[in-house]
């Protein structure tokens, strides 16, 4: 059995704590270890406040766009990706992430998402906006109710 959603989602601050829930309420249910589960939450809180911040499109209203989250929770792998309709990266950086210093104010959230996930990804959407995708190995609780398979 596998498990996937997605979520289209305002650029709004509040949109960022339903997607975290989803995502545990998922974990939870699916019966995935709470440390993995808790990585996971953490490092798409950063990725989805990313998308609030800078996810829309030049020249509109910032409430104006929406971003897209997406879960598959597969096997022993867990797959997240938050898409926007933003101008993306700074430059054709692989790991964009590594110009925000440790001891930065802000720019840090790219960082703490490589540092939570086994694979990140950077790119961009079909149609040119900001992607952020990152997997992860999962760990069962003994009591897992569901075998992901």
């Amino acid at each position: 059995m596998s498990i996937w959603w997605s979520l289209h989602l305002r650029r709004e601050a509040a949109s960022v704590p339903l997607a975290r829930r989803l995502l545990l309420g998922t974990m939870e249910t699916a019966g995935v270890d709470p440390d993995v589960s808790y990585e996971l939450s953490v490092a798409l809180t950063e990725a989805c406040a990313n998308a609030v911040e800078h996810g829309g499109s030049w020249g509109r209203g910032a409430g104006s766009e929406a971003y897209r989250v997406t879960a598959y929770l597969d096997g022993e792998t867990c797959r997240i990706e938050v898409a926007d309709a933003g101008p993306g990266f700074s430059g054709a950086a692989p790991r964009p992430c590594a110009v925000a210093p440790a001891d930065a104010e802000h720019g840090r959230g790219l960082r703490l998402i490589e540092e939570l996930a086994d694979h990140v990804h950077f790119g961009r959407t079909g149609r040119g906006g900001a992607l952020v995708s990152f997997d992860k190995i999962i760990k069962w609780r003994a009591d897992a109710p569901l075998a992901l398979t």
